[in-house]
């Protein structure tokens, strides 16, 4: 590999501003049936694309089948504060912790291409890779766990004992042949603080996740009017929900946010309802401008800010809902019909 060792690669991509690197081969044996499992009982709700590609999902040989390796690196956004400060505050909105500032893709991938580079420069322009940052069909948990980053907890998510829960991923699939790191073992022991966090209950059990029932996926992923019975238990969560990975002990060792641009804008930690809900789509634009919150677009953005209101039990804010209460999108006339009434 022409003086491309392990070490020296581990090193540099360190040096670019990674917080962990490990290498696996680029097979998942098992994950197959686990995601055959998880879309025949339509777990995946609206998420249709994770039932047509689930050849290439579940086999990452099947997606590149010339790769000899995958590099998977894990890059830490680390909060400075406690993001379940902010679900306390009810009159504001609360923002996942990662939403809070640039998006990650365009972070990540930018780091993961620089990487790549420099990996053909030093092995010879005959080195292919390719890129992946959480928007092609890559099981990148999986893929992580092999690689010895860290393990997929009780909440599916993948935690790490030197990074916590709080870390984004990226992969670089290559033809170059790197001899796998171990797999990391589970250490969630006895622990169940991620599953009794839920507020709606969308664990069916350890290491299992209905997303139908997450707020994450619900804020962010379905599309149309959310289910009733769980509006009330979103809160004020408008983008995306922290409560399983706040609650992880393992985040003690999660080490900070090396990068200033995860670390939180001023006007998204705890934004006010009634600023949110006066958005038409050319402010919500601007205002989301580089965010990953402005892939949702305004109206579903305001379908969840106006749930957040109908939780407050601010009647002042009923001043904010009526305006939508004719909006020209049904699900967010729907959504100020039905926060005015939880305010009377």
């Amino acid at each position: 590999m022409a003086g491309l060792s392990k070490e020296i690669l581990r090193e540099h991509a360190l040096s670019e501003g990674f917080s962990q690197v490990g290498f696996a081969r680029p097979d998942l044996p098992d994950a197959m049936a686990r995601l055959q499992q998880f879309v025949d009982m339509e777990r995946h709700g609206q998420m249709s694309w994770m039932a047509e590609r689930m050849a290439w999902r579940g086999d990452p040989t099947a997606l590149w089948p010339e790769a000899k390796s995958v590099i998977m690196l894990a890059e830490s956004y680390t909060p400075d504060d406690d993001p379940m400060e902010a679900v306390a505050r009810t009159e504001t909105g609360a923002i996942s912790v990662y939403a809070r500032n640039r998006d990650y893709h365009d972070i990540v991938k930018k780091r993961l291409k620089r990487v790549g580079r420099w990996m053909i420069e030093q092995a010879g322009s005959d080195t292919e890779i390719k890129v992946f940052v959480d928007t092609a069909p890559v099981m990148e948990k999986p893929l992580g766990a092999k690689a010895g980053l860290g393990w997929q907890g009780k909440h599916t998510n993948l935690v790490g004992r030197n990074l916590g829960s709080w870390f984004f991923l990226g992969a670089i699939f290559t033809t170059l042949d790197f001899e796998p790191d171990a797999a990391e073992v589970d250490h969630c022991g006895s622990c169940t603080s991620c599953l009794t966090a839920c507020p709606t209950d969308a664990f069916p059990a350890p290491y299992q996740i209905d997303a139908r029932k997450c707020i994450s996926y619900l804020t962010i992923e379905h599309h149309g009017p959310v289910d009733v019975a769980l509006r009330p238990l979103l809160g004020n969560r408008i983008y995306g929900c922290d409560d399983c990975l706040a609650a992880c002990p393992w985040n003690k060792f999660a080490v900070e946010a090396a990068d200033i641009r995860y670390h939180a804008r001023a006007d998204l930690v705890s934004p006010p309802l009634a600023e949110l809900a006066a958005l038409d789509d050319a402010a919500f634009r601007s205002r989301f401008s580089g965010s990953p919150i402005k892939r949702i677009g305004r109206n579903r953005f305001v379908r969840n800010v106006l749930y957040a209101i109908g939780n407050s039990g601010d009647v002042a804010l009923r001043e904010s809902v009526s305006p939508l209460l004719t909006d020209a999108d049904e699900t967010v006339a729907e959504a100020a019909h039905w926060a005015m009434a939880r305010l009377s």
